[in-house]
C-alpha cells in the first residue's frame, strides 16, 4: 500500500542558510557597474572582430567595413535588447533576439581565443600574415557556425534519459528499486514551448517512476505568461507522489504564483516543508528547501530554511531532499539528509562557461558525496536558460533508482 502525507505545515519566516539581502548600492556603484559592463561587452565583441574582420588578415577595405559596421550594431543592440527583453516591461521578441546574439557572441568569442593560440602554433610553423591569420579566421568561423547549429538543435530536442543508481544505506528494503524522476530548470520562456513541454511529460510518463520531482527554475515570466507551457505538468503521472521546490528565476516572476500554480497542477509544492511517502512497509523523508536566494528577495515568508523542512521528520527515516542549488549542500550535509536533488547549473550549458560555473558552485553534474552520509545529484537541466543553444552540455530527464545498501 501506498501513502503520501503531510509532515510539517508551512513556515512562518525564513532562513537557516538563506542567503543575506543585498545591500544598498554605494555611492559610485552604478558608475562602477557601467564601467564593468561596457569593458565587458567591449571584450565580447573586441575580441571576434579583430579576429575575423580588423586584425592582420587585412581583409579587403569593404568587408572589413562591413563587417565592423555589423559588429557595432550587435555590440549597441545587445544591452538594449536584454533591457527591453528582460526589463519591467518585458518583450519576448526582444528577449529571443538578445538572448541569441548573447549565445553567439559568447561562442565567437570563446573561439576567437582558441583560434588566436592555435594562430601561435601557425606562426612557429613559418606560416605568415595575412595567410596565417586569414585561415585562423575562417577555422573560426566553421567551429562557430557548427556549434551555434548543433547547440540550438541539443537546446531544443526533448532530453534523453540518464540513468542513474544510488545507494542509500539507510533506505529500507522495502524502498529498494524505488524509480524518482528528476525535472529541473524547465526555462519556460520567451520561445514557445508548450509542444515540447507536453513531449518531455510523454518521456517521463513512459518511465512509470514512483516519484517525480522538479528543482526550480521552472519558468522565465509569470504563471499567467507561460501557462500553456506549464500545463503539461498537470498530466504526470507517479506513483508515490510529484513534488517542486522554487529556483532563483522564481523570485524574478512571482514565486508564490508559481507555487500556487504547480499545486494548481496537481503537485506537492515543498516550501521548507516535507512529506512522508511509504512502499513495502519502508518510508522515505521528501523534503524541499526554498532557493538560497529567497531570503533577500523581498517575497515574505521565503528563505531557504533546512530546519523547519525537516520539523517533525522522524530522524531514523532517510531524508531525499529538494534544493534548487548545489550550494544548498552544507545545510543538507548539517542536517543529515541522506540524498539532495539540484540543478542550477545546466552542466555550464555553452562551453567553456562550465568553468565560470563552478567559481560560484560546488559541482557541475552528476552524483557526488559529501560528507559520511549525504549525496547529492547536480542535474544539468531540462530545458536552458537565455541563449537557445547547449554546447558540450547536454539537457536530460534524470532517472534515479535507489537502492537500499551499498553498492
Amino acid at each position: 500500500m501506498t501513502t503520501v502525507d503531510d509532515a510539517a505545515a508551512e513556515p512562518a519566516a525564513v532562513v537557516e542558510g538563506a542567503a543575506e539581502p543585498a545591500p544598498r548600492r554605494r555611492s559610485g556603484g552604478r558608475a562602477r557597474f557601467l564601467a564593468t559592463l561596457i569593458a565587458v561587452l567591449l571584450l565580447l565583441f573586441g575580441v571576434p572582430w579583430w579576429t575575423l574582420v580588423g586584425g592582420p588578415a587585412r581583409w579587403p577595405t569593404t568587408a572589413v567595413v562591413v563587417g565592423t559596421i555589423a559588429f557595432v550594431a550587435a555590440l549597441a543592440a545587445l544591452p538594449l535588447l536584454m533591457v527591453r527583453g528582460h526589463g519591467p516591461r518585458r518583450s519576448d521578441a526582444a528577449a529571443v533576439a538578445g538572448d541569441t546574439l548573447l549565445g553567439v557572441v559568447w561562442v565567437l568569442f570563446a573561439w576567437s581565443i582558441l583560434g588566436n593560440v592555435a594562430g601561435l602554433g601557425l606562426l612557429v610553423a613559418g606560416v605568415p600574415d595575412p595567410t596565417r591569420s586569414r585561415l585562423v579566421a575562417a577555422v573560426v568561423t566553421l567551429v562557430a557556425l557548427v556549434l551555434l547549429g548543433w547547440g540550438y538543435a541539443e537546446a531544443m530536442r526533448v532530453p534523453r534519459v540518464r540513468r542513474v543508481d544510488v545507494w542509500l544505506e539507510r533506505l529500507g528494503a522495502g524502498l529498494d528499486g524505488t524509480t524518482v524522476v528528476l525535472l529541473t530548470d524547465t526555462h519556460y520562456g520567451p520561445i514557445d514551448r508548450a509542444r515540447w513541454s507536453a513531449r518531455v511529460v510523454e518521456v517521463v510518463n513512459g518511465l512509470d517512476a514512483d516519484l517525480v520531482c522538479h528543482t526550480g527554475d521552472i519558468a522565465d515570466g509569470t504563471p499567467q505568461e507561460r501557462h500553456a507551457q506549464s500545463e503539461p505538468l498537470g498530466s504526470v503521472r507517479a506513483r508515490l507522489g510529484r513534488a517542486y521546490v522554487t529556483g532563483n528565476h522564481e523570485y524574478f516572476s512571482q514565486a508564490q504564483g508559481w507555487l500556487d500554480r504547480m499545486r494548481e497542477l496537481g503537485w506537492t509544492e515543498l516550501h521548507n516543508r516535507h512529506i512522508v511517502v511509504e512502499r513495502g512497509g519502508s518510508r522515505l523523508v521528501v523534503a524541499g528547501v526554498d532557493d538560497r536566494t529567497a531570503a533577500g528577495s523581498g517575497v515574505p515568508g521565503h528563505g531557504s530554511d533546512h530546519a523547519a523542512a525537516l520539523a517533525g521528520a522522524d530522524p531514523d527515516l532517510p531524508v531525499l531532499l529538494l534544493a534548487h542549488q548545489p550550494r544548498q549542500i552544507p545545510g543538507a550535509v548539517s542536517h543529515g539528509v541522506d540524498l539532495q536533488l539540484s540543478g542550477h547549473t545546466h552542466g555550464g550549458q555553452i562551453w567553456p562557461f562550465h568553468f565560470l560555473v563552478r567559481t560560484d558552485q560546488p559541482v557541475l553534474q552528476g552524483l557526488s558525496r559529501h560528507g559520511a552520509r549525504t549525496q547529492l545529484y547536480t542535474s544539468r537541466g531540462t530545458g536552458f536558460w537565455g541563449p537557445p543553444f547547449r554546447v558540450f552540455a547536454p539537457s536530460e530527464i534524470t532517472l534515479l533508482t535507489l537502492r537500499s545498501g551499498q553498492p
